[in-house]
């Protein structure tokens, strides 16, 4: 194929790209309510989301991937030109990498998989024909949109009203907050080990059968709670603590908490929105190694989820504190208690969904799930001016990713067709 190492290297250039971009957006779902409950410094939320987000991608990203990359676009209709593919694919990505840049630096939490999709979706139906796109694909996306922030936000209330009544309204709260955390920190280890290993650790080539991922899940989630009950047996109450606000050593338990739900969150995280960057990169490899051949099946090579997983974390890294404000601290007010509800209300939706290979919005997760928690306590407890600007940058993503992926589609088609 004509110009197929250049295509290769745009493809890694603008999918690293659009990787640093969810890292510098995206990752403020996994760590703001952490450090914005004050159960995490912005330094330990990123060391935390640089290790688990990498390990998410790399180990449980293989299978959102497949959707974006094949679920979209029809390939059938490609077959006589797969250099429109490559073009639509690389302005994909770089639409989607520079609507990230301009959200991250306005400090706006938008929707990585509403730009890819968005961007994919409008260079398909202008560059190559409405009928080239899966409409119905699309539809199933839309409607996860709906459905997850709506699952996230049912789980957090039921979660957050759980903690309320066997921890909260009782005669002894610190006493219960010892009993019963290490109880939700077995459920997080059990729920992430449990999907990571049903679905994500085929493509390293690790099979197991039902029994044994079950066995591992509730190994995994024991090992867990035995490392946190150490720390939460050394929290002694502190009398003087209390006297501002009713809870604070209450608090302290459920900041130990936090930390095994910031992971969680993190791991759950990488595995999903990871194929937002690393589907293009992996349908232009594909049609340069098969030369043309766009219905091809192939692996993912792991080195693109590496490439994803690296860009992930330079983004937090270098970018990623804007983001981490507003969702943290500016949509209702956090303690670790309400972080927890909402980090693994949210965890477990994404975890679900990527299980599946749907690519649901983070974004939309966790705001909903952090909604959710500020509803148990009343609408008063919600800021909805926040709120509402956050609503109008999920809006305008859609159409900005397709404008821009458009406009890029016609630039690349100009300087390489023939």
């Amino acid at each position: 194929m004509d110009f197929g190492t250049t295509f290769i290297i745009l493809a890694i250039a603008f999918g690293f790209f659009m990787a640093w971009g969810i890292g510098a957006n995206d990752v403020a779902n996994a760590m703001g309510t952490s450090v914005g409950s004050g159960a995490l410094t912005i330094r330990q939320a990123v060391i935390i989301a640089a290790i688990f987000e990498f390990a998410g991608a790399f180990l449980a990203g293989g299978e959102v991937t497949q959707t974006i990359r094949k679920g979209m676009v029809d390939a059938n209709m490609l077959a006589a030109t797969p250099e429109l593919l490559v073009y639509g694919m690389l302005a994909s990505l770089l639409a989607a990498g520079i609507w990230l840049l301009v959200a991250s630096y306005f400090g706006w939490p938008v929707s990585t998989t509403h730009s890819i999709v968005g961007a994919i979706v409008g260079f398909a139906a202008v560059g190559i024909g409405m009928e080239a796109v899966h409409w119905n694909k699309v539809g199933t996306i839309v409607m996860s949109w709906v459905v997850s922030p709506l699952l996230a936000g049912s789980i957090a209330y039921g979660l957050f009203l759980s903690v309320q009544r066997l921890i909260i309204d009782t005669s002894d709260p610190f006493a219960n907050a010892k009993r019963f955390v290490p109880v939700y920190i077995f459920l997080t280890g059990f729920v992430i080990t449990l999907v990571t290993v049903f679905k994500g650790l085929k493509h390293v080539g690790l099979e197991l059968s039902t029994l044994e991922c079950y066995l591992l899940a509730i190994l995994a989630g024991a090992i867990i709670t035995g490392v946190s009950q150490v720390y939460i047996r050394r929290i002694k109450i502190d009398p003087k603590a209390d006297q501002e606000f009713h809870f604070t050593n209450v608090e302290k338990v459920f900041a130990v908490l936090m930390m095994v739900t910031a992971c969680a969150m993190a791991f759950a995280h990488g595995s999903n929105d990871v194929a937002n960057a690393v589907g293009p990169i992996a349908a232009v490899v594909s049609i340069v190694e098969h030369d043309g051949a766009v219905t091809q099946k192939s692996a993912l090579p792991l080195w693109i989820l590496v490439l994803g997983g690296v860009g992930i974390v330079i983004g937090l890294i270098t970018y990623g504190h804007k983001v981490i404000a507003t969702i943290g601290t500016r949509i209702t007010e956090l303690t670790p208690s309400r972080g927890f509800a909402a980090t693994l209300a949210a965890a477990t939706t994404v975890v679900l969904a990527s299980g599946t290979g749907l690519p649901i919005s983070t974004t939309h997760t966790l705001v909903g799930a952090v909604l959710g928690v500020g509803l148990a306590r009343g609408i008063a407890a919600l800021n909805m001016r926040v709120i509402r600007t956050i609503f109008m940058s999920w809006v305008v993503t859609l159409p900005a990713g397709g404008f821009l992926a458009i406009l890029f589609f016609f630039i690349l088609k100009g300087i390489f067709y023939n």
